[in-house]
């Protein structure tokens, strides 16, 4: 009897312990955002290789504290493949990830099939919106775009714990209380 009572508390602790994880993974952390708080979406001119302000409307956006890869925004445009790609920077390796189910207007591969038929088209947003992290952009031929952060070919070396290399920024070094 004593058996199937700690049995039971094991499998009570496993179940709740599971769904906490699960929990923290898909929702505790996120938080909608919206322009005003992310100011706009940015793509970078081919020109000046500066970010800049593009026209759109329909934003909704998440994004947690809890990890710079976690932002993710939808939003309509009304410029044409055409414009965007004689005016941005284009990212050849770009892979959408995947957002928490309940955010349903950014489904990863549905953009990542996109991506690879040609039907959209994916821009540099930022380059190092965090040290070695970019904000990329995706827009499909319909209109709607995607954004969401990769980790950078800086970031890959560096999260690696190697030296940054020379064509890379110089890491930020923390300040005196330990934030970056």
């Amino acid at each position: 009897m004593i058996a199937r009572i700690i049995i039971m508390a094991l499998l009570a602790s496993a179940l709740a312990a599971g769904g906490l994880m699960y929990y923290q993974q898909v929702y505790a952390y996120y938080e909608e955002i919206t322009v005003a708080e992310d100011r706009s979406v940015q793509m970078t001119l081919l020109a000046y290789e500066m970010p800049e302000d593009i026209l759109f409307e329909d934003f909704q956006g998440i994004d947690a504290d809890s990890s710079p890869l976690r932002y993710r925004a939808c939003f309509q445009t009304p410029d044409s493949h055409a414009m965007l790609t004689e005016t941005y920077v284009i990212v050849d390796d770009a892979e959408p990830r995947v957002a928490p189910r309940w955010f349903d207007c950014f489904d990863a591969t549905e953009i990542g099939e996109a991506i690879e038929d040609g039907s959209a088209i994916v821009f540099l947003g930022t380059r190092n919106i965090e040290y070695g992290i970019d904000r990329v952009v995706a827009v499909m031929d319909d209109g709607r775009g995607f954004v969401w952060h990769q980790i950078n070919e800086c970031g890959e070396v560096v999260f690696d714990g190697n030296p940054v290399p020379e064509n890379c920024p110089p890491q930020p070094q923390p300040d005196a209380e330990g934030d970056n």
